[in-house]
């Protein structure tokens, strides 16, 4: 069980997938909180709510279709930096700041590509470890 999810893991974005989820759902929160805690709701709150949807979105789209990873990061950094104006400053800057370091990471990722083990060394080659004739020049 804790080698399929490590297969899981590995083979994806998770990180950054996870940090957009958690930037998505700190973004979307903010808007909905009592108004003691907020600045000022007026007709921000529905662009945040909308941002923060499409960056969990996004993060979910990194984490079970991860060919889609370049468009997902680029997407979750537009929408983090977006909320930086129109999102009572991204969230309190934390989501802003988790969304642009999390669609980085979505961007960035490569998927480990396996290597093709080594062929051994003919018994006879100079770089064998039992000290064999070198091979001879070709003219």
């Amino acid at each position: 069980m804790l080698l399929t999810w490590r297969r899981w893991r590995t083979g994806r974005p998770f990180w950054g997938g996870l940090a957009a989820v958690i930037a998505g759902a700190e973004i979307c929160a903010i808007p909905l909180a009592p108004l003691k805690i907020m600045l000022q709701q007026g007709i921000a709150g529905i662009p945040s709510v909308l941002m923060g949807l499409v960056m969990i979105v996004m993060g979910l789209s990194a984490w079970f279709a991860p060919h889609y990873r370049g468009i997902a990061g680029v997407l979750t950094v537009l929408c983090a930096a977006a909320a930086l104006v129109m999102s009572n400053l991204g969230g309190f800057l934390i989501g802003t700041v988790i969304g642009i370091l999390g669609g980085s990471m979505i961007f960035a990722w490569q998927p480990v590509t396996p290597t093709a083990p080594e062929a051994p060394e003919a018994p006879g080659s100079a770089a064998a470890p039992g000290g064999g004739a070198p091979a001879p020049c070709e003219p």
